[in-house]
Parts: C-alpha cells; sequence; structure tokens
C-alpha cells in the first residue's frame, strides 16, 4: 500500500532533503512549493491541478476499500458514512491547537537556517485558484488521515504492535514525506501525528482529523495565496 503512496513519498521527500542540503545555499535560501502551476495553459493546469486532488482521494479511498475486504468496517475506524456535530467542535479545536503553533514552529526553524521556505501555493490569480487549492487541501487531508491513521495503525494493530509503537511509527511515517521542507516539516509534522493519532486512539473518531487537516491546508493555501507579497512577515 505504502510502496505506491505515501511512503514512496516519504523515498522522495528524503532524496529532496539531501539534494537541498548538498547544494551551496542554506535551507532557508531555498523554496519550495506544495502547489505549483503544472502547465503553462491555463485549462491544462486547471485540469492537472484536478487531477492531482483527485489521486489523493484515491489513495484514501484504496485504503478504505483494503480495509473493507479485509472485513473491517469504515464506522469501525470512526469513519461513519456521516460526521457527527461533535466533530466539527474536535476538527476546529484540533486545528487551533496545531495551526497555530506549527505556524510559530516553522517560523522559528527558518530563521535558524533548518527549513527551507515553503510557499503553499505559487499558482496564478484565476478564477478557480480557491476552488483547486480547496481540493488539494481536502485531498491531502483525507489521503493522509485515511492510510497513516485508521488504516495504516488499524493494520498494525492486526499484527499484534502496541498502541504506542504504532503510533510512532504512524507519527514518523507521516513527518518523513515532508522532509522535503526541511528539519522542520519533518519535527512538526510528527508532532502532529502523534497528536492526531492519540486523539483517534482515544475517541475512535477519524472525521473529525480529516476535517482538522482539511482547515489547516485550507488556510496555508488559500491564506498564503491572499497574502504574498502584501506582509512583511510572511517568507
Amino acid at each position: 500500500m505504502f510502496a505506491v503512496t505515501l511512503g514512496l513519498s516519504g523515498a522522495r521527500s528524503l532524496l529532496a532533503l539531501v539534494d537541498a542540503l548538498l547544494r551551496p545555499e542554506t535551507l532557508s535560501g531555498q523554496q519550495v512549493a506544495i502547489n505549483a502551476p503544472q502547465a503553462t495553459n491555463e485549462a491544462i493546469d486547471l485540469l492537472r491541478q484536478l487531477l492531482s486532488a483527485t489521486q489523493l482521494v484515491a489513495w484514501g479511498a484504496l485504503g478504505l476499500y483494503l480495509l473493507w475486504r479485509g472485513g473491517t468496517k469504515l464506522a469501525e475506524i470512526g469513519l461513519p458514512r456521516w460526521p457527527r456535530s461533535a466533530d466539527l467542535r474536535w476538527s476546529i479545536g484540533l486545528a487551533t491547537l496545531i495551526g497555530v503553533p506549527g505556524l510559530l514552529f516553522y517560523l522559528a526553524m527558518w530563521q535558524f537556517g533548518l527549513n527551507l521556505t515553503v510557499q503553499p501555493s505559487t499558482l496564478g490569480e484565476t478564477w478557480w485558484r480557491p476552488i483547486t487549492l480547496t481540493l488539494s487541501a481536502f485531498g491531502n487531508g483525507f489521503a493522509e488521515e485515511v492510510l497513516v491513521v485508521g488504516y495504516l495503525i488499524t493494520r498494525l494493530r492486526q499484527l499484534g504492535m502496541g498502541e504506542n509503537t504504532s503510533l510512532i511509527i504512524s507519527a514518523v511515517l507521516r513527518g518523513s514525506y515532508h522532509l522535503y521542507q526541511g528539519f522542520g516539516g519533518f519535527l512538526g509534522n510528527v508532532v502532529m501525528g502523534l497528536v492526531f493519532g492519540r486523539v483517534w486512539q482515544r475517541t475512535n473518531r477519524l472525521w473529525p482529523l480529516v476535517a482538522a487537516h482539511t482547515l489547516l491546508d485550507v488556510v496555508a493555501f488559500v491564506g498564503y495565496a491572499l497574502l504574498r507579497g502584501r506582509v512583511s512577515w510572511l517568507p
């Protein structure tokens, strides 16, 4: 499963970090974009952005299908057909808990030269930019939380692994595919993985994690696109 999804992304991110370290510039002097143009033609770029978001959703759906084929009902991993009203409160709380300290941590690591300059979006000002960024945010949230939390920890449980060990493996995997951002991206996402994974282990609710992750990325992607070049403190 992970050899064709997020595990492969982790290996590629590690190589990207090594490549960045071998360059003469410091990490903070280098830039990396999360959502970048994928074509010079606007219509083709739109379609490719939509395909990228679709691929992420498909990765998460594949994980759910494999769990279902193995006899695990989706409600058993905290993903019933419809979220509960309490899930919204959990998602806002989690997004706030991770988002504000996460931004401060990123800025600190960037100042110390331990992180690349991360540009959440370098897309041009088109009518569809907010739409594709929001879909990308949902794709990230759905794929990551389903695979790294719901799928992986469930499989590790089935193999007889303890909750703490499973949690650490899940968090390190989450951090690994953010290595392309630098050491700050890795450490920040490991912490996020520990928090999100423990919340899921205690509540068995996956929808709040998906929603919180989506909210975090929407704020980062769309907010950065709106503020880029307009505020002095944003790299």
